[in-house]
């Protein structure tokens, strides 16, 4: 069998890892897997991984920030876009589709109608949602609107669903790193990690300053490349220790007591698969609000900018109850990627 999988954005960021991790699964089933982006995405994260990709065009409306307006517009775009899709998936002869968050759902669902194929949307906004549940069966991340709804109206199969993460995430082991650590690292402290993914936004420089100037007792940890250099300066204190982009994620969790981050993505799935309760800072991300404390009852606290400390010191109060908490979700998230990936097989083999 061999499925396309259509990819939203510039194949650097969130949506890209998951779709990477949906494919490797599929790969270790025998499934033959071609990723498709967008004729202008880098795909810095394939590119470092040496897998190639197919190009064809895939609009982004914003997700979850998409207004009216830039929804009309990519929806003009993804009429040419979804019978460019239809005739790249009878060029590689594909046997069916995984649209993967976004336009990447959207051109895939509808590219693979046009052509006559099978598809499974893998869904976290309310447009992608809308339209897989309309057209095929859906696997609904914990992002989506309809994650937390009893009753959803379709005729397809659906499947709630954790975020496929690299289980390999939950061996690190924090002795390698310690050497690469900044001076001022003290073992017998706590430690907190403050992270908006691969990339530094605003908010989360502002909350990890915050934090560090009303807080001396925590090892802090900043990663992530900043979205803008002024946040180089912002992130500069003597209580941060800031570590950039760097490539020991598993070690790093095995270190840290607590994790503050955004309330979205693989990160913090991640994070619970590690058994460390979380702390997400809202709005990070483009005023996004997916509600995860909600899905993950009792692992996570939420928290903005303004209230930072507060909500930190709270949860390592309280870390004990948390972390046990943590331990109701790490085996499902775990064992997430072979759970879509059998849902994908079954569809898409039948």
């Amino acid at each position: 069998m061999k499925l396309l999988i259509f990819v939203t954005g510039r194949g650097t960021g969130g949506d890209a890892v998951t779709a990477y991790n949906i494919s490797q699964a599929l790969n270790e089933q025998n499934v033959e897997t071609k990723i498709v982006l967008d004729p202008s995405a880098p795909g810095y994260y394939f590119k470092k991984r040496n897998v190639e990709w197919l190009k064809s065009p895939i609009p982004a409306a914003g997700g979850h920030a998409s207004s009216k307006s830039r929804l009309f517009k990519a929806a003009l775009k993804s009429l040419k876009a979804v019978f460019s899709g239809s005739k790249l998936i009878k060029k590689e002869k594909a046997d069916g589709v995984v649209g993967v968050i976004g336009g990447g759902v959207v051109i895939g669902t509808l590219s693979a109608k046009l052509a006559g194929v099978p598809s499974v949307g893998v869904v976290a906004t309310p447009t992608d949602t809308k339209i897989s549940l309309k057209f095929n069966p859906t696997a609904i991340l914990p992002e989506s609107p309809l994650f937390n709804e009893d009753i959803i109206d379709t005729k397809y199969d659906i499947k709630k669903q954790y975020s496929p993460i690299k289980t390999d995430v939950i061996y690190g082991d924090k002795e390698k790193i310690l050497s690469k650590l900044p001076s001022n690292y003290d073992p017998n402290k706590k430690s907190v990690l403050f992270s908006s993914g691969s990339t530094l936004f605003d908010d989360m420089a502002k909350a990890a300053r915050k934090y560090a100037e009303e807080n001396d007792d925590v090892n802090i940890f900043v990663i992530g490349a900043p979205l803008k250099e002024e946040l180089e300066e912002i992130i500069n204190h003597p209580n941060i220790m800031n570590l950039g982009y760097i490539n020991y994620m598993a070690d790093l969790y095995d270190l840290i007591d607590l994790a503050i981050i955004t309330d979205d993505g693989l990160t913090l799935h991640e994070t619970l698969a590690c058994e460390i309760p979380v702390v997400v800072v809202l709005g990070v991300k483009y005023g996004r609000y997916h509600g995860l404390s909600k899905v993950f009852e009792g692992a996570i606290l939420e928290s903005n900018v303004e209230n930072i400390s507060e909500k930190v010191n709270c949860a390592l109060e309280n870390y004990e109850e948390m972390y046990e908490s943590t331990k109701k979700y790490s085996t499902p998230i775990i064992n997430g990627s072979n759970d879509l990936t059998n849902f994908v097989i079954n569809h898409l083999s039948k």
